[in-house]
């Protein structure tokens, strides 16, 4: 008897570390460790000036343009994160499936978190989905509803790639959805307005 309950104690706590091993923890709350800085090279900026931690939160400047990355590539996940905007609402947004070459207009889906805009899709540098003609320089997938809190309130996106789809819920409300041709990438947080911050960053299996 007491060996089925060692045994069953034991296979429970496999199961919780099994369950818990399944979460990835992208920002320490402390710095920036697994974090690559990329801004516009003509702009002479540092990245440490435009990427910081303050008060527990990534804090990006939003001035000059770059972005944020994940030292590492993923393949599918689901991305919990939340954003907020520092005064007033500007342009940001989350890239996913990021591929390599770092340059202002990465080959990347956005989504968008301009103020007003949170949840659009956008194609960049060269990037393609199906589910629209992607003509222009920068495609957009217009998003399904309005789903932001006010300006300086935090907002929480969850947004699930998996195979070529990506999904993303803005404050727990289906925001959009894109079929691409990649399967992999960084993930990038970009600086294009004005301040911002994100917290609780995180990677789930999907």
């Amino acid at each position: 008897m007491k060996a089925r309950i060692l045994f069953a104690a034991l296979f429970v706590a496999t199961l919780l570390t099994s369950c818990g091993s399944a979460k990835t923890e992208l920002f320490n709350g402390t710095d920036l460790t697994g974090w690559v800085g990329f801004v516009d090279p003509a702009s002479g900026v540092p990245a440490s000036e435009v990427y910081s931690v303050k008060d527990g939160n990534i804090h990006v400047a939003g001035q000059p343009f770059g972005y944020l990355r994940t030292a590492e590539k993923y393949g599918d996940y689901k991305l919990h994160i939340e954003w907020r905007w520092i005064g007033e609402g500007t342009n940001s947004g989350i890239f996913h499936r990021v591929q390599d070459g770092d340059k202002i207009w990465p080959n990347a889906i956005e989504c968008q978190l301009c103020s007003g805009r949170a949840g659009d899709y956008v194609m960049l540098g060269g990037s393609k989905i199906s589910d629209i003609e992607c003509v222009g320089e920068f495609p957009v997938k217009d998003r399904n509803g309005d789903f932001e809190k006010p300006v300086g309130e935090w907002n929480e996106a969850e947004i699930i790639c998996k195979g070529t789809k990506i999904t993303v819920y803005i404050n727990g409300n289906l925001q959009n959805e894109c079929t691409t041709n990649t399967t992999s990438g960084y993930i990038a947080l970009q600086s294009e307005g004005g301040p911002l911050e994100f917290r609780n960053v995180y990677l789930t299996a999907e």
